[in-house]
């Protein structure tokens, strides 16, 4: 998402200095271009010789170094966004009254690009009458402001004024300013994980689903510009951005109640999820003991949530499912297309080695109802969910 953007950071002379070196290392595995500006204070916090051995460059400090003019203005103009991490009370006081004693300063006001500060400083500090003016001039100048932290603070007390954790600072540049719009304005629905349906309270039955594949195609869904429910059963994941809403469940029957209840405003829904087939036809309300005869169930089928969205599925809608196999698996995917309706199934082979449950890895092969057939060998889920949602908006715009 961040690969070859072009990401100017910027220090200032707060304790939270420290912290920068995990960002940098985040965004250089993200494959970011990094250059950094520092204000003479932050070196006492951060070594400038570190940062420029992660970022392979030099570190500006100052207008003038070995005969050279730091240009302030092409800094300003090349990034597509300029991070000011720690941003101090000193710095951001300057910021807001445009003055410009310094290389960063002067960057700062000759920037063309959008502007991100994340402040760290001391708990009075922040609730300074000074300080909470000057936040409100930076946003009212465009400027987006991230909210500092409550925690242990470097005068030894306890409260507001922490900066923004690393990972959270990433994660606000990703949803904020990279995302793409090729899915801008469209809403999805994706299915997650197993179900597990009840025999006691304390059994139930279920299969090994992990659902990472389904957790990896509603970021590429979100990443692309989309607006994503991702409706999930019990699953050992998080959401990775803050704008997928995610609804958890337990079993088949909540599954299919939920994703009735939105799938008429979505344009586009897509079935990952290993729903149970079966159920119990009676759950006890206590636990079930040993006996030495052994233990009968009764199984019923579960409501088919694919053939139910298939059957109320409108000309404008695309509707996407998917099917584990282990044998007969192109006709038996085929045959799912055709019953449930589907615009395009999804087709998983317990017989590909590192595909299926809880691999990090997939291959698959998807048919549509036109009869093409395009085979994703095996990489990442994150690589094939990137993939497959490729797919789906050239099918869906075709």
């Amino acid at each position: 998402m961040l690969k070859n953007k072009k990401i100017l950071l910027g220090i200032t002379g707060s304790i939270a200095a420290y912290k920068i070196i995990l960002l940098v290392r985040m965004l250089m595995k993200e494959n970011a271009e990094i250059k950094i500006i520092m204000t003479p204070a932050a070196t006492q916090f951060v070594s400038p010789l570190v940062l420029s051995t992660l970022i392979q460059d030099k570190v500006a400090i100052d207008f003038f170094s070995e005969n050279t003019w730091a240009n302030h203005v092409m800094l300003g103009r090349w990034a597509d966004v300029f991070i000011i991490a720690p941003l101090s009370v000193n710095t951001l006081s300057k910021m807001a009254n445009g003055q410009c004693d310094n290389l960063l300063l002067a960057t700062y006001l000759s920037a063309t690009c959008p502007v991100l500060v994340a402040p760290g400083m001391d708990e009075d500090m922040w609730h300074h009458a000074a300080t909470r003016k000057n936040i409100e001039t930076l946003k009212s100048y465009g400027n987006h402001i991230l909210t500092v932290q409550k925690g242990f603070l470097a005068s030894g007390l306890q409260g507001e004024g922490r900066m923004e954790e690393p990972e959270n600072i990433l994660l606000y540049l990703k949803e904020n300013f990279f995302r793409g719009n090729q899915l801008q304005g469209k809403k999805v629905l994706i299915t997650a994980g197993p179900t597990y349906e009840a025999i006691d309270p304390v059994r139930f039955i279920g299969n090994h689903s992990s659902g990472k594949m389904g957790f990896a195609l509603a970021d590429a869904f979100y990443e692309q510009g989309a607006e994503v429910t991702l409706v999930s059963g019990p699953v050992h994941l998080g959401k990775s951005y803050r704008g997928i809403q995610l609804i958890s469940l337990h079993s088949a029957n909540e599954m299919y109640n939920a994703c009735m209840d939105i799938f008429e405003e979505m344009d586009i829904a897509v079935m990952c999820a290993a729903v149970a087939d079966f159920q119990p036809e009676t759950v006890s309300k206590e636990k079930l003991k040993k006996k030495d005869q052994g233990l009968e169930l009764t199984l019923i089928q579960t409501q088919d949530i694919l053939k139910s969205l298939g059957a109320l599925k409108k000309p404008n809608q695309f509707l996407v499912g998917f099917a584990l196999e282990t044998e007969n698996e192109n006709k038996n995917a085929l045959q799912k297309l055709v019953s449930k309706n589907a615009d395009m199934i999804v087709l998983n082979s317990l017989r590909d080695k590192g595909a299926g449950f809880g691999t990090d890895t997939n291959a698959v092969t998807i048919l549509d109802k036109s009869g093409n057939e395009t085979t994703l060998p095996l990489e990442t889920k994150k690589e094939i969910a990137q993939k497959i949602i490729q797919i789906i908006i050239q099918k869906a715009h075709a």
